[in-house]
């Protein structure tokens, strides 16, 4: 029968049994983690920029920000529904199929961002286009690397997720001298070519699971290699928990914040005083720091469990939220960034995590997919309504305290969160 997961969510009695593993040569997942941490880098941190090219974008047309944050909007909508078809294409196909698919329809995206001239191209290329090429990234990639790892497997998400951490440090300041030194049409035709060719060429050794390779989950014995592998709850099993709409309500809390923070920071950095330069900066260093917040807390959860991770990254930004509100020097700025990139980090390794140990393995990609819907939704509803809330009050304080609200109804639905049963 099931197994009841223990309280934090750890993987349970099955794991503190398993004697240590014997690992002959090179073992294939960590080039599988090392894989998806490099097309993170690159997809999201060129996607993470959509605030820095906001800017020249609405002083060349005279655009709303509610209209231009709507079309990030809207590759958010399709990024959650078909994140759940690519979710379960992974189940069946593999990742290597889906990112080789999806890093071409992303490179295509940005070259035709290139060449807008109206609003309805800037919806069809980014809104649609890109929004459906980047469905196939987080889902397949996170689920692809807890199949890999029993042990280690919450930080070995981390290590993958710190990818969008690092893409996005590196990529704000390139953006910026790119628009500065060529101008926004030339640097999304240079960032639709890096995608194009990166993406595609790194997808190419990826594999679904260790039994591809005649090899078995690290942490999990040869004898054992059908256990929580094949283990867990169908869709429909999942759908009938209140666990899952409590996670799926979690994960939209989180993904509101985040994403209205990403693409609203550097525009209200550059309302304060800041330079361009500066605002890109500001959105580098929450990228930086989220890598510390995926890396240090995402270890952690493999020993406090991840719903303890997840209330601390909430309260970590419902206080910080709370505070740049009223706050605008370029010191509060920047430490708003540091506490931010490290409470959205630590929440974002915990996510697979967390519907692994809740739900198993045998339709997490499914399942996960199903639920990250919830922080989609979350990530386009975030950042149309700050832009509506500018458009309409000329601040963001209203936007941050909102989601000083949201942070704190997450707190809640985490700390609802029981383990159940896995059969």
């Amino acid at each position: 029968m099931g197994q009841l997961h223990r309280e934090g969510f750890i993987i349970g009695s099955q794991e503190t049994r398993r004697s240590p593993e014997v690992k002959p040569g090179l073992f294939y997942g960590y080039i599988i983690v090392l894989a998806a941490f490099f097309i993170m880098l690159v997809m999201f941190g060129v996607y993470n920029t959509f605030g820095i090219f906001s800017k020249p974008v609405l002083t060349e047309f005279g655009w709303t920000r509610a209209i231009t944050s709507g079309a990030f909007s809207l590759s958010w909508i399709l990024y959650g529904l078909l994140g759940i078809v690519m979710g379960r294409l992974t189940d069946r196909l593999g990742p290597r199929i889906v990112l080789t698919f999806c890093g071409f329809l992303v490179g295509l995206g940005y070259l035709l961002m290139s060449q807008i001239t109206a609003v309805w191209q800037l919806y069809l290329f980014y809104g649609v286009i890109i929004g459906t090429g980047m469905c196939g990234f987080f889902v397949p990639l996170t689920s692809t690397a807890a199949r890999w790892f029993v042990k280690r497997r919450s930080m070995m998400s981390g290590i993958v997720l710190s990818g969008m951490g690092i893409g996005t440090l590196i990529m704000s300041p390139v953006t910026n001298w790119l628009i500065s030194t060529y101008d926004w049409r030339q640097s999304y035709t240079i960032l639709g070519s890096v995608v194009l060719v990166l993406v595609i060429l790194a997808a190419q050794p990826l594999r679904r699971d260790p039994a591809q390779m005649r090899q078995v989950p690290y942490g999990e014995n040869a004898g054992e290699e059908q256990g929580l592998g094949t283990s867990g709850l169908s869709l429909r099993e999942a759908i009938y928990t209140g666990q899952f709409w409590l996670v799926s309500a979690q994960f939209f809390c989180l993904g509101f914040c985040i994403f209205t923070i990403l693409v609203h920071i550097a525009p209200h950095a550059i309302e304060v005083g800041l330079s361009a330069a500066s605002a890109a900066n500001i959105l580098a260093t929450i990228g930086g720091c989220s890598i510390i917040g995926k890396v240090i807390l995402g270890s952690a959860a493999d020993r406090i469990g991840n719903r303890l991770v997840f209330l601390i990254g909430f309260f970590l930004m419902a206080a910080i939220l709370f505070w740049i509100a009223k706050s605008g020097e370029v010191w509060e700025l920047y430490l708003f960034a540091v506490i931010f990139g490290v409470a959205y980090g630590g929440c974002a390794a915990s996510e697979a995590p967390l519907v692994a140990a809740l739900f198993g393995l045998r339709f997490h990609g499914l399942i996960l997919g199903v639920i990250n819907f919830g922080f989609t939704i979350g990530a386009a509803v975030g950042p149309f309504l700050a832009g509506y809330i500018f458009d309409i009050s000329e601040s963001y304080e209203v936007a941050f305290l909102v989601c000083t609200a949201i942070s704190v109804i997450g707190i809640i639905f985490t700390a609802l969160i029981k383990p159940i049963k896995v059969s």
